[in-house]
């Protein structure tokens, strides 16, 4: 039988979020209903919110999130009842080109559920992301679900669902970054400070964090970052170099997603150094360098769709690493709050006063 639970419910552009009832049905082919147990507080949510993803309101807002399997639909031999899951919203198809070469990382045919959750009077929702997590439980593809260690706190585990994984996955994944290497992260929020303990992780021997906000420097110190450099009146790429002798840094990660700090990345990294670019810009950005620079710097200028993670693979080993005391989750858990204060988080997120609120339930 359907069934009825609250979540929170973005109803129009700026609007405040308004707590809703909401209907779930019972888990169709390939479906499962999860539990939700923790969810961050993410700026995507935000973005849907504000307008900036799309205009298909209304939105269940909520999507870096972990719980327990309720329930799953036929065919689904992936996860069952009572498996503790971390939700992702690239559920792979294993059959486009990108699945089939062996690179499922890049699936350009990922899914959702089929079904459509909906308020009490019938009007469909945008679930964030393609899991609506602001929510007692939710209607996910089982792909969606990625089985983990029970025993990791689901406040913890659920921002690798999303921002948390974003970063570290920059960092390791598409950047590369390996032992004795030189990592330049600009932009130390949720993204960019996982990308600094990713780099922490992959063993780099120099971190430099850029970022106008000085708590945010300090936290990326408490991560791993070796060097900090205020991103306001400081020439950053000059600041980068004499930190890295002269030459750039081996990897530079573009955590902010603008113009002005793509060229910092650009001009900071070394000789055939990589840049990675993994926050989000805005459609009516545009960007202009020499052509000529591109070539003559040579390496690499990449795009990290989140983290370029596979959850099936990276999920469980990450967990593990948690569990072992060598990646710090919790760290990232800057407050934990009801399912009724999204709004007011979402205020002290746009003030710079957390890394990430996690509503748990």
């Amino acid at each position: 039988m359907p069934q009825e639970v609250r979540g929170v419910v973005s109803h129009a552009v700026n609007e405040p979020v308004r707590m809703e009832t909401i209907v779930i049905p019972d888990p169709g082919p390939g479906e499962a209903v999860v539990k939700i147990q923790a969810c961050g507080v993410c700026h995507t949510d935000l973005h849907y919110r504000e307008g900036g993803i799309n205009d298909e309101f209304p939105f269940l807002l909520g999507h870096e999130a972990a719980g327990v399997v309720e329930s799953v639909g036929d065919g689904v031999d992936e996860v069952a009842p009572g498996d503790f899951v971390i939700l992702n919203w690239r559920a792979v198809c294993g059959q486009c080109r990108a699945c089939t070469r062996g690179r499922p990382w890049y699936c350009f045919a990922t899914h959702n559920a089929s079904q459509p959750m909906t308020l009490t009077d019938g009007t469909e929702l945008s679930p964030a992301l393609g899991i609506g997590a602001f929510a007692e439980k939710t209607l996910v593809a089982a792909g969606q679900c990625t089985k983990v260690d029970p025993e990791a706190s689901p406040a913890a585990a659920g921002l690798l669902g999303c921002g948390v994984m974003a970063g570290l996955g920059a960092a390791i994944n598409t950047g590369q970054v390996g032992r004795g290497d030189s990592v330049a992260v600009i932009g130390c929020g949720g993204v960019g400070n996982a990308a600094i303990a990713g780099a922490r992780l992959a063993g780099a021997a120099k971190i430099i964090a850029v970022d106008l906000d000085d708590r945010k420097l300090a936290k990326a110190e408490s991560l791993g970052a070796t060097h900090t450099v205020p991103g306001g009146g400081t020439d950053v790429v000059e600041r980068i170099r004499e930190l890295t002798d002269g030459f750039g840094a081996d990897v530079v990660i573009d955590a902010v997603g603008r113009p002005e700090t793509y060229r910092q990345a650009f001009y900071a990294r070394d000789l055939a150094g990589t840049v990675v670019l993994v926050g989000v810009p805005t459609p009516e950005m545009k960007l202009e360098l020499p052509l000529l620079d591109v070539f003559g710097r040579g390496g690499a200028l990449k795009s990290s769709w989140y983290g370029d993670c596979l959850p099936s693979r990276d999920f469980p080993m990450l967990i593990d690493l948690y569990r072992q005391g060598r990646l710090d989750l919790d760290a990232f858990v800057s407050e934990t709050i009801a399912l009724d204060d999204v709004e007011e988080a979402f205020a002290r997120m746009q003030r710079g006063e957390v890394l990430r609120s996690v509503v748990v339930l």
